[in-house]
């Protein structure tokens, strides 16, 4: 405790009442939650297993967790509950199944999968648009966000303004019958369902709020209206809870986060204390004053102003280039020139943009110039067709009526099964009300489809009937998953699909890095039933949807991420692109007027930076095939003159062309003398 500032101990000693810890960029919150939770162990008597901590990603909870064992002896710690939202509605609906129209083998679908059953829905009741990807995802959006708002099927239609978007209510409605009749439920059910039943039920809510004798949420400005409601109903009357936020960094709206969710807290919770961490242990004076500056133009409820005593440091630099293609050569060659000058590392190096296109022609320069990057934002782990593919047959074992996975699999690889076979197939299940499965097995799947494509199916259901029993039945089943995918012909499969051996060997060592990690859920496992094949594929599918990026070691390289992947990272030196009006801020945030989200992007992306901070602006961009000239953000407006370097506004000459190249021609002689 002694390590904390004064502040940092006041939010960690008050324990009473409702406490929001309004927690600056780079104030140091995590140490906050953690060393609180031991403070609440130790000090106030508090087991373990009546504390719940809530955040919003894997890699959070982990570390998070890991920093209590850290702090704590084994035997004191066991027991915590660290998680995110989503993992703990899971274990909530395992818990209170009995409360659902669940059976306990329920499937979690995933984005995919509501987009594939949309479609369907869409070409049943033929409505126009089901080959439409803009349409459909438009559906998926409307559905997920009138679920996060805790709105039901029979109330959607109330909230529309356009009549041509009532089909989306009728569609939200087919789309929670098809889920149900699945036995399945998609990501924002996790949270929507536990809401649901604490809201219905007193005698389970009086349960939740007596086992929950404390609760810390971190990130608290990015939770939505459902996880809210969540957090009251399980906190009840005594109100003992830590949540820790800010305000200035909420990014998320587009994703359903309400920063208005602070002022809630004020008007449920009348005793409401409010702890400012305003000392940060990250950046320098005029970085700090540059983000105070920027964000002072937003309304505030509660207002903060950033420190730091890690001196005033430089100014920030803006450069205006030419275009977009100027503007890509000059952050690589300024990369290079400053690690060589600096003695720098790679990965000390960030440059952050506000839309993933604009990275294309930085990869060009960088990989002419030999600069090794990692682009953050890259295909899923868990969206590989490998991958997937295995996690199908897995997700049937767990849930037969899983048609979603019966489709991905059922010719993978190749059966011999058509699309008017399984047309067929699929209207036998329609009938009878079963799944595409159980149809399999069906008395008149013969007359359906058949006699050759019968016997296929049948011999593919048994297959899959005679593995779910020796599975569920082993202490021990990864041996059992990797023998069933073997049978499959799944291996052979992927040696003939694909077009390299390179290939072949990567889609094969993420298979192996999918059994690696079941066997680790296994072995991390703190009880039997968390051991078991059932729980250890539900937490498979739980991770694909929350972690959608595979964590990759970073080795040396410069770091090239949108402004909302950059959330809660730190880098020496940080290049902002693009600072333009329709860039940063968005068209669609000028044409909506909510420039200020716009505005905490921009004050995130500042405060990323420890040392330096660059900003770049083209003089003009290219929009499809017409050059157009741009407008300097709004932002850069509000930055403070006295510590901003910004050439172009105070009249100075920019460089001629051959004044750069022989200032570039130096620095590369000068790395070449540094190499030898």
């Amino acid at each position: 405790m002694s390590q904390l500032n004064s502040r940092q101990q006041e939010a960690l000693k008050y324990v009473l009442g409702p406490l929001l810890v309004l927690a600056g960029a780079g104030s140091g919150k995590t140490s906050v939650i953690t060393q609180k939770i031991a403070h609440l162990i130790t000090n106030c008597n508090i087991p373990a297993d009546r504390i719940t901590a809530m955040t919003f990603t894997n890699k959070a909870a982990r570390e998070m967790k890991a920093r209590v064992q850290k702090l704590l002896p084994a035997e004191r710690s066991r027991g915590l509950t660290v998680s995110t939202f989503h993992q703990f509605g899971l274990q909530f609906l395992r818990f209170e199944l009995v409360h659902t129209p669940l059976k306990s083998n329920f499937s979690i679908m995933d984005g995919e999968d509501s987009k594939r059953l949309l479609m369907d829905l869409m070409q049943r009741d033929n409505l126009s648009g089901a080959d439409s990807r803009e349409l459909v995802g438009k559906a998926i959006k409307m559905i997920s966000d009138w679920k996060n708002d805790l709105i039901p099927p029979e109330k959607a239609a109330d909230t529309l303004s356009d009549p041509e978007d009532m089909m989306f209510a009728h569609l939200y409605g087919l789309y929670e019958r098809n889920l149900r009749a699945y036995n399945a439920v998609d990501f924002d059910d996790l949270i929507v369902l536990p809401v649901k039943i604490l809201k219905q039920n007193e005698q389970v809510r009086d349960k939740w709020q007596t086992r929950i004798r404390y609760l810390l949420v971190d990130e608290y400005q990015d939770t939505n209206t459902a996880q809210y409601e969540l957090i009251k109903l399980l906190v009840g009357t005594q109100s003992r809870f830590t949540v820790v936020g800010d305000d200035d960094q909420s990014i998320y709206a587009w994703r359903g986060a309400k920063p208005e969710n602070m002022a809630l807290l004020k008007q449920d919770f009348p005793t409401l204390q409010v702890v400012k961490l305003e000392q940060n242990y990250r950046s320098t004076g005029k970085i700090l004053t540059a983000a105070n500056s920027v964000i002072a133009n937003n309304e505030h409820l509660f207002d903060k102003v950033l420190w730091s005593d890690k001196g005033e440091g430089k100014h920030i630099r803006v450069l205006t280039c030419l275009n977009e293609i100027d503007e890509a050569e000059r952050v690589a060659k300024e990369i290079v020139a400053h690690r060589v000058t600096h003695d720098g590392k790679w990965e000390q190096y960030a440059v952050l943009y506000r839309s993933n296109f604009q990275a294309r022609l930085l990869e060009a320069e960088l990989r002419q110039l030999g600069v090794p990057y990692k682009l953050s934002g890259g295909t899923s782990f868990f969206a590989r067709s490998e991958i997937k593919d295995v996690m199908s047959y897995l997700r049937i074992i767990l849930n037969p009526d899983d048609d979603a996975a019966f489709l991905r699999i059922i010719n993978t690889p190749k059966r011999g099964m058509g699309s008017v076979t399984l047309e067929k197939l699929g209207l036998l299940a329609q009938e009878y009300e079963i799944s595409l499965l159980s149809a399999c097995q069906h008395a008149g799947l013969k007359a359906a489809v058949g006699n050759k494509a019968s016997h296929t199916l049948l011999d593919f259901a048994k297959f899959i009937e005679r593995y779910t029993k020796e599975l569920y039945d082993n202490s021990d089943p990864m041996g059992l998953v990797r023998q069933m995918i073997e049978e499959t012909g799944y291996i052979d499969y992927i040696k003939d699909d694909s077009k390299t051996p390179q290939q072949e060997k990567v889609r094969l060592e993420n298979i192996e890095l999918l059994y690696a990690s079941m066997s680790s859920l296994i072995d991390r496992a703190e009880d039997d039933d968390e051991k078991t094949i059932e729980s250890v594929i539900r937490k498979m599918m739980l991770l694909d949807m929350l972690e959608q990026q595979q964590e990759e070691e970073n080795i040396n390289k410069v770091n090239l991420m949108t402004l909302h992947a950059a959330k809660g990272l730190e880098f020496d030196y940080v290049y902002i692109m693009g600072v333009e009006e329709e860039i940063l801020p968005h068209r669609n945030s000028i044409l909506s007027d909510t420039v200020e989200e716009e505005r905490r992007l921009m004050y995130v992306g500042i405060t990323r930076a420890k040392l330096e901070l660059t900003l770049l602006l083209a003089k003009q961009r290219r929009v499809g095939r017409d050059m157009r000239h741009t407008t300097p953000s709004r932002f850069l407006d509000e930055l403070p003159l006295e510590h901003i370097d910004y050439p172009a506004k105070k009249g100075a000459s920019k460089l001629t062309k051959e004044q750069a190249a022989d200032h570039y021609l130096a620095n590369i002689k000068a790395m070449l003398a540094k190499k030898k």
